[in-house]
């Protein structure tokens, strides 16, 4: 058997960041009424994703930090709609961090390919998500049975794409980068990251975004893992 380890990525890979980021602020923007400062639900999540999105670009090049990203992504939506309410975003920022982890939305037949992958499989989880935020999303959505090694980017002092991050994971694991796959959504983060330290790494990519570079593997539903790693 070529490959002995997969490493996984957890948000947009496995845990359904986008469903259940929306789930989380559906609620909050109900139980905080703030239909009063904005258009409505989809304007405000619209752009609250584009910011955020453009934040964590920032801390994964070490821009900014942790406590930083947490409050400033909602501050700059409130900017944005020139809502000048400080108190009201640092309140919306702290009730996401502390519901939003508890959401256990996966994308389509996680668990069933995770059970049958680890029969022949040693498998891991490599995210740049914060460190007691992933624990609870990993335990609310039932995913610590399947990994030997959780990795973040807290635990190992850098994020992916550096190639830091994935010597760390594989002396954590005991594995050889020639024995390992990375999966992950992020094309340049996760799959070119783990390519240049030597891992074969599979796309996922539900949404079929182009990309003018290409990887090992590509696809777009989780249960195709099975059909390239389960012959």
């Amino acid at each position: 058997m070529k490959y002995k380890h997969i490493f996984f990525d957890l948000d947009h890979t496995l845990w359904d960041f986008n469903k259940n980021a929306h789930e989380t602020l559906t609620e909050l923007y109900r139980d905080l009424k703030l239909s009063s400062y904005f258009p409505s639900f989809s304007v405000f999540y619209s752009k609250y994703i584009e910011i955020n999105d453009e934040l964590w670009d920032l801390y994964r090049d070490n821009k900014i930090s942790k406590e930083s990203l947490r409050t400033v992504r909602f501050e700059n939506t409130f900017k944005f709609f020139g809502i000048d309410n400080f108190e009201l975003a640092q309140t919306l920022g702290n009730e996401y961090v502390r519901i939003g982890p508890y959401k256990s939305n996966l994308f389509e037949d996680c668990h069933e390919v995770l059970t049958k992958l680890k029969f022949n499989y040693k498998l891991h989880i490599i995210t740049n998500g914060f460190e007691e935020v992933q624990s609870i999303k990993m335990k609310s959505a039932n995913l610590n049975q399947y990994f030997d090694q959780i990795i973040t980017s807290e635990k190992a002092g850098v994020t992916k794409p550096h190639a830091q991050i994935f010597e760390y994971a594989l002396a954590a694991a005991k594995a050889m980068a020639s024995q390992s796959v990375m999966v992950g959504d992020n094309f340049e983060v996760d799959c070119i990251g783990a390519e240049k330290s030597g891992f074969t790494s599979v796309f996922f990519n539900p949404q079929n975004l182009k990309q003018n570079k290409k990887v090992s593997y590509e696809i777009t539903h989780l249960k195709e893992l099975l059909g390239l790693f389960n012959k």
